[in-house]
């Protein structure tokens, strides 16, 4: 099977599924994403690699990317391989100086090790025809969007709040480690600067 190149497009709330976020992969040269829905904990621990935030301490994912490194294990490439009832299967292919280990993964998981890694995330063209949506061609150049939107005048809105309030919220996310939030409200006081 020819394996199909994807790259993380957005991550944010999951519209279905409180508590839960989706993160949404698009078919590299293609107009095919794939969304996928997975727990708040990974969605941060994608997005503080995406944004290379340096957390205080390391996440779990830092960790066993420092684990493998220490023993000379490199990952070289992430594959969706698997849809069964809606849930993703995942492989991460690890490589060291004798062998080629594919180890089986949950897909949120392997997500946070491949943007820490910097690898190749793929899938197969049948996953994609069953799980995908395929987008409108527009014209438009890509824009990788990881903060939520918030309806105005919702309690996410942070456009109604002040330059002050903003790093207050700020400071409070940070030490909640709640990285996605954080993400929003630096986005927002960055283009209140322009």
């Amino acid at each position: 099977m020819k394996k199909i190149e994807l790259e993380i497009v957005a991550l944010s709330h999951s519209i279905t599924q409180t508590h839960s976020y989706a993160v949404v992969l698009g078919e590299v040269n293609g107009l095919r994403r794939l969304p996928i829905v997975i727990g708040g904990y990974e969605a941060q621990a994608i997005a503080v690699a995406l944004e290379r935030m340096q957390p205080s301490r390391p996440l779990t994912h830092d960790l066993l990317k420092n684990f493998m490194n220490a023993f000379n294990v490199d990952l070289q490439e992430i594959i969706i391989s698997d849809l069964q009832e809606g849930i993703f299967y995942s492989k991460l292919v690890c490589i060291n100086e004798h062998d080629t280990i594919e180890i089986d993964s949950r897909t949120s998981d392997a997500l946070a090790l491949a943007v820490r890694f910097g690898c190749p995330v793929y899938t197969y063209d049948h996953i994609l025809e069953s799980a995908g949506i395929l987008m409108e061609d527009s014209g438009a150049a890509k824009k990788k969007s990881i903060a939520p939107s918030a309806e105005p005048g919702s309690r996410d809105d942070l456009s109604g709040l002040t330059v002050e309030e903003l790093n207050n919220l700020l400071n409070e996310v940070l030490e909640q480690e709640d990285y996605i939030r954080a993400i929003a409200i630096r986005d927002e006081l960055n283009k209140r600067k322009k």
